[in-house]
């Protein structure tokens, strides 16, 4: 069953309503990476990333590690993902609809770092009733918490899920 998940504060709304934040989030799931690994990754400017790494920061979606020195002796903040976006709820309201934006940018940049051959890609409409519908979603939604809740195998590929149930009109 799925795991009630608590409604996101404003603050927290607001700093996942950013495509390239949800990215940083998914960047340092599995592991720590500083801001300039962040900016080179992601193709931008390290002092934008910057801002949106502190953002993130201070909204509790990342948490800063233990400071390293980079290669030319600099000390750098590596930051770890806390999964907290995992736990909250953006139902309703207009959080919702920039949150929904901005996954679906997030996941638009993602597939296009991708080639076709590397995804698995499905596509069904069906005609039934609206509660059949929850059920359909309440039942994805428990899959997609048992397999968040497996111990992470640091030896295995990441795998990327991107989930979306829409009118077909």
């Amino acid at each position: 069953m799925a795991r009630k998940r608590r409604s996101s504060t404003e603050a927290e709304a607001a700093a996942l309503a950013s495509g390239i934040r949800l990215r940083i989030i998914r960047l340092t799931s599995f592991e720590a990476m500083t801001n300039k690994e962040l900016a080179e990754r992601l193709g931008r400017d390290p002092a934008t990333t910057l801002h949106h790494v502190r953002r993130l920061v201070d909204t509790g979606f990342l948490v800063p590690q233990e400071p390293r020195r980079g290669t030319r002796g600099a000390k750098e903040i590596p930051y770890l993902s806390t999964g907290l976006s995992w736990e909250l709820s953006n139902e309703s309201g207009t959080a919702a609809v920039a949150v929904g934006e901005a996954m679906f940018e997030a996941y638009l940049a993602e597939m296009a770092e991708t080639t076709q051959a590397e995804v698995d890609t499905s596509r069904l409409v069906v005609q039934v009733p609206a509660e059949v519908v929850e059920e359909f979603k309440g039942r994805l939604a428990d899959l997609l918490d048992e397999f968040q809740r497996r111990p992470r195998d640091l030896a295995a590929d990441r795998t990327a899920i991107y989930v979306s149930v829409y009118p077909s009109r």
